[in-house]
């Protein structure tokens, strides 16, 4: 009895704290959930066939395991990355809520929705000794107020045995990405992250974590880094794929 009781005091508390309305609809929902029933089935999984190495979706008949061209023709330092939502639509609009809109909230169903990659089979069965959120530079991090990627990691530390470690730094202010294309994000990503002093990533199993791929150029560039170091094997997980 007294534990159910405390239960709603719970429940009443949330409800405080999180509106019980769906943050895309303004529809009736339970506290803390986020989205409704019908928002979230707007949600787009990634679903088969997708290349094996970026998680890049394939419209076509393809049955078997594939890497796409953007893969073949160009150096991967991940050993695989791991997205679980197409990001667009309400993925999209949740995500730059979260990121821009100061929505800080959201990086629950964020990270809901980044758990979602881990149990993909390239990362099911796979056991890493740490989870490194991708850094952002200094200057923009004091812009937005905080890195999305490693708030993502502290909650998805708190619910897996892995320790969430700030590893690596950004050390050089890169123009946005948005506009370049692949080469050029490689280009512009060259030498941007480092290594943070007294980190030691030899022998160890790395999960990159990040809100959104898009080419993954960051996310190699970061492994790149990472493996340089001594790192056993670096895989990758973000929430959604651009």
């Amino acid at each position: 009895m007294i534990a159910l009781h405390k239960s709603k005091l719970l429940e009443a508390a949330a409800s405080l704290l999180y509106p019980s309305v769906c943050t895309v609809c303004g529809g009736s929902i339970r506290a803390g959930v986020y989205l409704c029933n019908q928002c979230e089935a707007k949600a787009v999984r990634i679903l088969p066939p997708f290349c094996q190495k970026c998680s890049e979706p394939f419209e076509g008949s393809i049955t078997s395991a594939f890497t796409c061209a953007n893969c073949a023709h160009r150096t991967i330092h991940f050993d695989a990355a791991v997205a679980a939502y197409r990001g667009r639509g309400i993925v999209r609009e949740i995500i730059h809520e979260f990121k821009y809109g100061r929505q800080m909230h959201l990086r629950h169903l964020v990270a809901r929705w980044l758990r979602a990659a881990l149990n993909d089979d390239r990362l099911r069965d796979l056991h890493f000794d740490v989870i490194v959120p991708v850094p952002l530079h200094p200057a923009r991090q004091r812009e937005r107020g905080f890195n999305q990627a490693s708030l993502l990691a502290e909650l998805l530390s708190a619910q897996t045995s892995s320790p969430a470690r700030p590893f690596l730094e950004r050390i050089r202010y890169t123009t946005t990405q948005t506009a370049l294309d692949r080469s050029e994000r490689m280009e512009n990503l060259h030498n941007a992250f480092r290594l943070r002093k007294n980190a030691d990533v030899r022998g160890l199993r790395v999960l990159l974590i990040d809100d959104v791929l898009t080419t993954g150029s960051t996310l190699s560039e970061c492994a790149r880094v990472l493996k340089r170091a001594g790192a056993r094997a670096v895989h990758a997980a973000t929430a959604a794929r651009a």
